[in-house]
């Protein structure tokens, strides 16, 4: 973790040593810059808007297009992309391994590898982006049962949140996201997610944001377009762009008056810290997500996806036996496995269509939607 916060801070990792990680992440603005795009070592504009930091240990995906499937992957990206750091990773470790000091660290946090490797430098600094668990607010105090934390104001953004403004659809669970991609009907012609997963029911769609510290991550959207959150507000009101791939969850137009938009906005705030917020301190054990124990699995031939959701999650089948997985929600689904022993896409899967996967070899597999990456299903072929 300390090998990474420094690496996090290393500006020799750019072309330049002009920037580091830190540099368009800053701890102070809730690990974002505070800037519609940002400018790396090359002094131009990003073509995305800085995301937060903020609890991405639980997130199946990393960029708003979801095109790294772990922080290990994620860090390469942003050191090599000529807009950013713009130095090949080799180059980096080159001028790393020119310092006694991290030769040293390197060794003492991988001992049973202690070189400056491209492997070891991924894993300290993803291993530090792991920490980064955003602290409770006055919110988590209501939740825990602290009935004074909120507001009457606040309360009834709440309702709204969940009820007529129809937030919590992509906004949903403790982090307030749901690691999904949705077209909310932004003007431009960035495709997002479509072009990484080769669907274009889901091109202009991006990954739901959490809204943990948003008070401190302004201005909002991939883009970087909308200055407040009274500004975001009111593009979900108006609908934003009508096209083929807008999102089923967003709503076609929310009519709010004066006193539940300000009722709504002071709900948002009370899930920020009133300060420039740390990490918590209370980091939790994250157990693996590598396969699930064979009790937990269930004999079963076929699967819904229902609410973002696989049901049930963990299957156990025969080797050659079809595996039938029914869209029985209302919105598009997809089907992917990606194993050496296997590999099925299913393309879009409209509601009410069926996928059938037959595995050949047996072990355990996972299945995931692309659209919805933390959708998951565990599948142990006997």
């Amino acid at each position: 973790i300390e090998l990474g916060r420094k690496l996090f801070a290393e500006k020799r990792l750019s072309i330049n040593d002009t920037v580091s990680c830190a540099t368009c992440h800053d701890p102070v603005l809730a690990f974002t810059d505070g800037v519609g795009l940002g400018k790396g070592a090359a002094n131009m504009a990003l073509d995305r808007h800085t995301p937060s930091l903020w609890n991405l240990a639980w997130s199946r995906t990393l960029f708003w297009d979801g095109r790294a499937s772990s922080l290990e992957e994620q860090a390469r990206f942003p050191i090599e992309h000529p807009k950013e750091m713009g130095q090949p990773v080799t180059r980096g470790l080159e001028k790393l391994a020119l310092d006694p000091a991290y030769v040293l660290e390197f060794a003492k946090a991988f001992p049973e590898s202690p070189q400056i490797a491209e492997a070891n430098l991924f894993k300290a600094l993803a291993t530090f982006e792991r920490t980064l668990v955003s602290p409770p607010t006055k919110f988590d105090n209501w939740v825990l049962g602290d009935a004074t934390a909120l507001s009457e104001t606040e309360i009834k953004g709440f309702v709204l949140f969940n009820g007529k403004a129809k937030c919590s659809g992509c906004h949903s669970g403790w982090n307030f996201t749901d690691y999904a991609y949705h077209d909310i009907g932004l003007p431009g012609s960035d495709l997002g997610r479509g072009p990484i997963i080769g669907l274009s029911k889901v091109d202009h769609a991006f990954k739901t944001p959490s809204l943990r510290e948003l008070n401190w991550t302004a201005p909002y959207m991939h883009d970087g377009s909308l200055a407040t959150l009274d500004d975001v507000l009111r593009h979900y009101e108006g609908g934003g762009v009508a096209r083929s791939s807008r999102s089923p969850d967003m709503p076609d137009i929310v009519s709010l008056d004066h006193g539940e938009r300000e009722s709504l906005l002071a709900f948002l705030d009370v899930l920020s810290s009133e300060r420039p917020p740390r990490p918590s301190a209370q980091i939790s054990s994250l157990k693996s997500e590598v396969g699930v124990p064979v009790d937990i699995a269930v004999a079963a031939t076929t699967v819904s996806q229902k609410s973002k959701l696989f049901t049930p999650d963990a299957v156990k089948i025969s080797q050659g036996e079809a595996l039938t997985i029914v869209n029985d929600d209302t919105r598009p689904h997809n089907v992917r496995v990606y194993d050496p022993r296997m590999k099925f896409d299913s393309g879009v899967q409209e509601p009410g269509d069926k996928a059938r996967l037959t595995f050949q070899a047996p072990g355990l597999f996972e299945a995931f939607c692309g659209i919805h990456p933390n959708m998951r299903l565990t599948i142990e072929v006997q």
